[in-house]
């Protein structure tokens, strides 16, 4: 059988309060110990029964496997980017290369911005900016669950998950403060690493 090395949660990197207010030490806690540990598992338990199957000649229980990997796979990938893209001395507008991008493929900074509030008030699971190879532009998507709506090939940059696990604990029903919080903790200099490593593969 094949070797793979598994998937593996990855330590925040910050302390489980350094988010607070925008999001309270407690549900950092339950929201990366159990439910990021809970997609890296299932990523890991559907690789290992394709694996079996391969190697078995048994294919019936393929199918759902594969939905499996492609559903925790993308909640293990989102979430990490979601963590990497926050930092407690966060905020404030992008800046450089990135900045300029956006003013040039959504005509301002505002522009953007109220179209990725408006992808996170209608997401069944996270708002995302990403880097579109194709069209070779920025684009915000809509992403229900973790796999749904995406954009083959795209690559995301900025990532905020407004599944109601998220926010709940801290903000109840109103989302609308949940995305308002997230640009005090925002990571523009992570986001911009990410922006330029996309650039420089495509373009």
């Amino acid at each position: 059988m094949p070797e793979h090395s598994d998937p593996e949660l990855p330590e925040l990197p910050y302390d489980y309060d350094a988010l607070e207010p925008f999001l309270d030490e407690q549900v950092l806690t339950w929201h990366h110990d159990t439910h990021h540990q809970g997609y890296v598992n299932g990523l890991a338990s559907a690789e290992e029964t394709l694996a079996e199957n391969r190697e078995a000649g048994e294919f019936g229980s393929s199918g759902g496997a594969m939905r499996n990997v492609t559903h925790n796979g993308s909640g293990h990938y989102l979430h990490t980017l979601f963590w990497e893209n926050m930092d407690p001395n966060g905020g404030g507008e992008p800046e450089g290369a990135l900045a300029d991008r956006i003013e040039e493929d959504f005509g301002s900074y505002e522009g953007w911005k109220g179209e990725f509030e408006a992808a996170a008030g209608a997401a069944g699971g996270w708002a995302l900016l990403v880097y579109d190879p194709v069209a070779k532009q920025l684009r915000n998507v809509v992403v229900d669950k973790h796999d749904q709506g995406a954009l083959w090939g795209s690559h995301p940059i900025l990532a905020l998950d407004v599944w109601e696990h998220s926010y709940y604990y801290d903000y109840g029903p109103a989302r609308g403060d949940f995305i308002e919080g997230f640009w005090d903790v925002v990571d523009w200099d992570h986001a911009a690493e990410q922006y330029e490593k996309s650039v420089e593969h495509f373009e």
